[in-house]
């Protein structure tokens, strides 16, 4: 199966190697999943042979993890990596997330958490709204229930509806965190994916979670320190 241009493959080719219909190539190619081919003319283009660990790749994602394209394709528009490094990069993923919904899928009951935390009902619910809170029929997660102890704390300090604050405060915090865990999840896939096993990946990232916080929680300080001195300074500079 030797193409005319020598180390690419006709999309024939590549199919049969790859193990799967020329409509599915063709449909991959349509979904972004793979690079443009080579083309030789209008209606001639070949294909590099390294596709072909590409499109099993897909595959096997597809029907060993259930993933849909879409999903796939944000996995493979990260930093390129060899299709063995990228199936250990999900593989730790999927332990990293194993482990943490061991706790996650505890849930402790609305009406408790209602009696137990000082946040009433319709706070919560604006709350579940906006996606900050995940409650079901059970009730609320263990992260549900410290993000609600913690709303409490602040309400208790003065941060209430009378001077401003709403729960769409917290929204601010969400997002800033969902791009600083999407990098954290990429940095960290891509550092131990391959050169840990997987159970050691997730004993390091276990051990790190609690240091984080505090990390979190200083730089925080510093930040608003910082900030604070920034403006007290550019305030008292002459006109």
């Amino acid at each position: 199966m030797t193409a005319p241009t020598g180390e690419l493959l006709k999309i024939s080719e590549l199919a049969e190697r790859a193990e799967v219909p020329v409509a599915t190539v063709r449909h991959y190619l349509r979904e972004g999943l793979l690079p443009e081919p080579v083309k030789t003319s209008r209606n001639m283009a070949y294909y590099r042979p390294e596709f072909v660990d590409r499109i099993r790749l897909i595959k096997q994602l597809q029907e060993e993890r259930f993933m849909p394209l879409r999903v796939i394709r944000v996995f493979l528009e990260r930093e390129p990596v060899e299709p063995e490094r990228m199936r250990a990069m999900i593989e730790l993923e999927d332990r990293i997330l194993d482990r943490a919904l061991v706790e996650e899928r505890e849930r402790v009951p609305a009406a408790e958490v209602l009696d137990r935390y000082d946040v009433p009902a319709a706070v919560l619910e604006r709350l579940a709204e906006v996606g900050v809170l995940s409650p079901d029929e059970g009730g609320y997660s263990p992260s549900d229930v410290r993000i609600v102890e913690a709303i409490g704390r602040f309400r208790a300090g003065g941060y209430d509806e009378s001077l401003g604050f709403t729960v769409y405060d917290t929204l601010r915090y969400k997002g800033a965190l969902e791009r600083l865990v999407a990098e954290e999840v990429d940095v960290l896939t891509k550092r131990l994916s391959g050169r840990v096993d997987a159970d050691r990946a997730v004993e390091i990232i276990e051990a790190g979670a609690e240091p984080l916080n505090d990390l979190i929680a200083a730089l925080h300080t510093k930040l608003l320190v910082a900030r604070l001195e920034r403006d007290r300074a550019a305030a008292s500079e002459p006109a």
